[in-house]
């Protein structure tokens, strides 16, 4: 009612105007110049046109930026992992890869990715549409280039370089989404993206199955490179044109539709308006928060197992004993289904809020795979395991990013946090991708056991990470009293900050377990 009478002399109800009371806040007035081209409505009308609208700028989101993000993230995937493939492909023999050459070829990609993890905040530094398209191209460029190497040491530089690009793309894209979508509404989004990691390990194996499987001038491995090289080179110029820097900036949305856009973008800071650049003091709080610590420690272990099995995978199954085209093709059903389980586990996540019992839930089921791979001498025991690895790290993967931005109020407290994720977590892969050499196969006994234990220490820390913020909501709710039947997802109707500044929202605010 104190809002309703601020605003009682106000004009003619606009777009803003028509959003929830109980969700209004001074910023909502950020655009009132454009107030006189808006779509009026009653003030009888307000709760049911809010959300149409509202719904309708999340659709145009829907259709235009996690689709373009995604696709590039399987060709991004395409482009790093693909070397597994051109591994039995005859790569091992034109570049005479001895003793642990292709571990290192594998290693080197993410000491790269590691070192420039910092490039997550470029996304707030640099215009988006810029940074994105420097990234696209500059990767493209590198995967299509590794075609034309001739010694393992080319392909190590490649390599390299291939991890600064990539680095400047994946790690940041979690955080871009955040500049879209509110805090309930993120890790579904993020798993649509993240999906395509499973997605395209599934499309690299059926790509390579077709390309491997002919009989060109060029060598098989060589062409691998060159076919999933190429299109990333020309999406650069679409990532160029079609991402925009911010909701309200996008091109696709009406002058209404960006009012109500920067509405949004206020309530999912949980201030009176959203800061440009970097607040670097909000960067240092969240390094110093124990919440980023905990997901950077889940995120590493998780990454064993992660980085190693689409790189690893079509020599598994070649050793299991298929020949090489087939062990192509048979990657694909279970990354497939990994796919599939992504999707629907975040999706899940988001409706129940309920991160921490979802990750418990799929690093179990990760883990037992691992243990029939380690422990099983049967083909299809073990074929069936690698179901079980997948469903169980990419989906893992998937909840673990939300859970990190969730729980970090503005921007710089999420670009931080997803730093620190990636710098602690990207550190797997160096493990996991050095736990497979090759005299230790068919069956990989210490690789499978390794991406076991790490495995179930993710659920583990994930059981930590929800009892932690269980307690500090306990706290809270002490502090402020019971959040019963309050909006806990978005800041308090008048974007108040908290007392001390010790929490990342207003008193209404509560940690999504």
């Amino acid at each position: 009612m104190r809002i309703l009478n601020k605003f009682a002399r106000a004009p003619p109800p606009t777009a803003t105007d028509c959003v929830d009371n109980e969700e209004r806040s001074p910023a909502l007035d950020l655009e009132k110049s454009d107030a006189h081209d808006e779509l009026p409505c009653s003030q009888t009308q307000q709760r049911q046109v809010a959300p149409a609208i509202e719904r309708r700028v999340i659709r145009k989101l829907d259709l235009r930026v996690v689709p373009l993000v995604t696709a590039l993230y399987v060709l991004a995937f395409l482009d790093r992992s693909n070397i597994g493939n051109a591994r039995i492909a005859g790569m091992t023999k034109d570049l005479k890869l001895a003793g642990n050459g292709y571990q290192w070829l594998l290693t080197i990609f993410y000491i790269a990715y590691i070192i420039f993890e910092w490039q997550a905040l470029m996304w707030k530094v640099v215009p988006p549409h810029v940074w994105l398209a420097f990234t696209v191209l500059g990767w493209g460029i590198i995967a299509t280039s590794q075609a034309a190497t001739q010694t393992w040491s080319g392909e190590m530089t490649l390599r390299f370089l291939l991890g600064i690009f990539e680095a400047g793309f994946g790690p940041g894209i979690p955080y871009l989404l955040s500049f879209f979508y509110l805090r309930h509404e993120l890790g579904v989004r993020i798993a649509i993206f993240l999906s395509a990691a499973p997605l395209a390990t599934s499309f690299s194996g059926a790509l390579a199955y077709g390309i491997t499987s002919g009989h060109s001038h060029l060598a098989n491995w060589r062409l691998l490179f060159l076919v999933e090289g190429l299109p990333t080179i020309c999406m650069a110029p679409i990532a160029y044109f079609f991402l925009p820097d911010a909701p309200d900036q996008a091109h696709f949305l009406t002058k209404e539709d960006k009012v109500v856009a920067k509405a949004r973008g206020v309530r999912q800071v949980g201030g009176t308006k959203r800061v440009g650049g970097i607040v670097w003091k909000e960067v240092g709080l969240a390094l110093l928060d124990l919440k980023c610590w905990f997901t950077a420690l889940m995120y590493f272990s998780c990454n064993v197992g992660f980085s190693s099995l689409p790189v690893f995978l079509p020599t598994i199954l070649k050793d299991m004993g298929f020949n090489s085209i087939h062990s192509q093709g048979l990657t694909a059903p279970p990354f497939f289904l990994s796919f599939l389980v992504t999707i629907f586990s975040t999706w899940f996540a988001d409706k129940t809020q309920q991160r921490g019992y979802t990750i418990m839930v799929l690093t179990t089921i990760g883990g037992i795979g691992y243990i029939l791979l380690a422990t099983v001498k049967t083909v299809g025991v073990r074929y069936f395991g690698t179901f079980l690895a997948a469903s169980g790290i990419f989906p893992s993967i998937a909840n673990i990013l939300p859970w990190v931005l969730n729980n970090q109020g503005s921007d710089s407290r999420r670009g931080a946090g997803i730093m620190l994720l990636n710098l602690i977590g990207q550190c797997g892969p160096l493990l996991g991708t050095n736990v497979f050499p090759t005299n230790k196969g068919p069956r990989y006994i210490k690789g499978m056991a390794i991406s076991a234990a790490f495995t179930f220490f993710t659920g583990v820390l994930a059981l930590g990470l929800r009892c932690l913020l269980v307690h500090e909501n306990n706290k809270l709710d002490q502090k402020y009293g019971s959040n019963e039947g309050r909006v806990v997802n978005q800041p308090s109707a008048e974007g108040q900050e908290s007392e001390e500044g010790e929490e990342n929202y207003s008193p209404t605010f509560r940690y999504i377990l």
